[in-house]
C-alpha cells in the first residue's frame, strides 16, 4: 500500500514538473539568445514549420542552433533560413542537411499582412525560438528592428545594475 502511494506521488511530482516547464502545453526546445540583443523586438508571430522525420527527433533531443535564424518572405512563402539542426544518429539510410531552408507554415492573409508591415518599415523577421505546442513544431517569430551600438551598450549597462541590485538584495 505504501508503495503504490510513492509512485503515484512521484508520477504526479513529474507531471507537476514538466507543466512548470512547458507553458500552456508547449515545451521549449531552442532559443535565439543573441536575437533580444541584436533586435528590437516587437510584434510576436507563432508559425508552424515543415521538418522531415529524423529532423522532428532531433529537434526534440534539442540538437538545433538558432544563432542568427531569420526569416524571409519569397514567392508568397515564409522561409526560416541560418536555423542548424543536426543529423539525427539513429535514422537508417535518411540524412538531412543540417543548415536547409525551411518552410514556415502560416495561412496566406497572415503572410500578406506580415509582407505588407516589412514593406512599410525597416525591419526584419527574426526567429527566437522553436518549440512545440502538442505534437507540432512551432517557430516564434519577431518582427524586428536592429539595435544600435549604443543601444546595445545600454542595454548591458542595465543588466549589469539589475544583477548588482539583484546581489545586494541578497546579501541584505
Amino acid at each position: 500500500m505504501g508503495r503504490a502511494k510513492k509512485q503515484i506521488e512521484k508520477k504526479k511530482k513529474k507531471a507537476e514538473q514538466k507543466q512548470a516547464q512547458t507553458k500552456s502545453g508547449s515545451a521549449t526546445v531552442a532559443r535565439n539568445k543573441r536575437a533580444g540583443f541584436d533586435f528590437h523586438l516587437g510584434k510576436e508571430i507563432i508559425a508552424g514549420i515543415m521538418l522531415t522525420g529524423p529532423e522532428v527527433k532531433s529537434v526534440r533531443l534539442g540538437n538545433v542552433q538558432m544563432r542568427g535564424a531569420y526569416a524571409k518572405i519569397i514567392d508568397a512563402e515564409i522561409w526560416l533560413f541560418n536555423c542548424h539542426i543536426s543529423e539525427y544518429k539513429h535514422a537508417k539510410n535518411v540524412g538531412h542537411e543540417a543548415e536547409r531552408v525551411r518552410k514556415l507554415l502560416l495561412n496566406r492573409y497572415e503572410i500578406e499582412r506580415i509582407e505588407l508591415e516589412l514593406q512599410k518599415t525597416s525591419k526584419t523577421l527574426v526567429a527566437s525560438k522553436i518549440f512545440f505546442k502538442g505534437n507540432h513544431a512551432k517557430v516564434l517569430l519577431h518582427l524586428g528592428e536592429g539595435k544600435k551600438h549604443s543601444d546595445k551598450r545600454s542595454d548591458l549597462k542595465k543588466r549589469q545594475q539589475n544583477l548588482d541590485v539583484q546581489r545586494a538584495l541578497k546579501d541584505y
